[in-house]
């Protein structure tokens, strides 16, 4: 069975929707280890909770981005991970990371491939769809093969509709419960199926 390392900064609901699939057989694998860089995000509690190995590792003030980086592919790397899993997680990661897992890194951005990279993806798109610019959003989950930002080889993209009567909440309801979905299911078939995933278009 194939070792999930999941890295998160905040609530953890992806994280909640891999466990609950990984629980169901859904998905072929199991999480060996959950990694947080916010000592207080509460994904840590759903991971406690679930029985999993959770590590707070914070970046010091003073620490260089890419000593952090070697650090925690350290802690990653102890845990013999197949897969690892960014499902909310707030930092950019430099090559000292990504290298010492090539091709094994997935990304959730809630956001349509080349829109809004970086934070707060979903506000920026309610924003832009308030001003008259767009009219959907979307989720895609993609490889993370270098420093890029959010815009590595796409595994799986799905459109999220924006209705004139939404709040930002709303919006933000909507387009978490598809990556939930989205995220499971591009990790039941990246374990099936490995290197032979291709882009897929949900």
């Amino acid at each position: 069975m194939q070792r999930l390392v999941v890295l998160i900064s905040g609530s953890g609901s992806n994280l909640q929707a891999i466990i609950n699939a990984c629980d169901r057989g859904e998905i072929p694998a199991r999480i060996v280890g959950v990694i947080s860089n916010k000592p207080d995000a509460y994904g840590l509690e759903r991971a406690r909770n679930a029985g999993l190995p959770a590590l707070v590792k914070v970046k010091k003030k003073d620490q260089d981005r890419r000593e952090y980086d070697r650090e925690l592919a350290e802690a990653a790397t102890s845990f013999q991970p197949d897969w690892i899993i960014l499902a909310g997680w707030m930092r950019l990661l430099s090559s000292d990371f990504l290298n010492c897992f090539p091709g094994r890194v997935i990304n959730l951005h809630p956001a349509l491939p080349g829109a809004f990279p970086g934070t707060h993806a979903i506000e920026r798109a309610f924003e832009a769809f308030q001003r008259g610019e767009i009219q959907h959003t979307g989720v895609m989950v993609h490889f993370v093969p270098d420093e890029g930002v959010d815009d590595g080889p796409v595994l799986a993209v799905e459109k999220v509709p924006v209705y004139a009567g939404d709040t930002l909440e709303t919006l933000e309801q909507r387009v978490h419960q598809v990556e939930h979905r989205l995220l499971v299911q591009v990790i039941r078939q990246l374990t099936l199926e490995g290197s032979k995933f291709n882009e897929k278009e949900i």
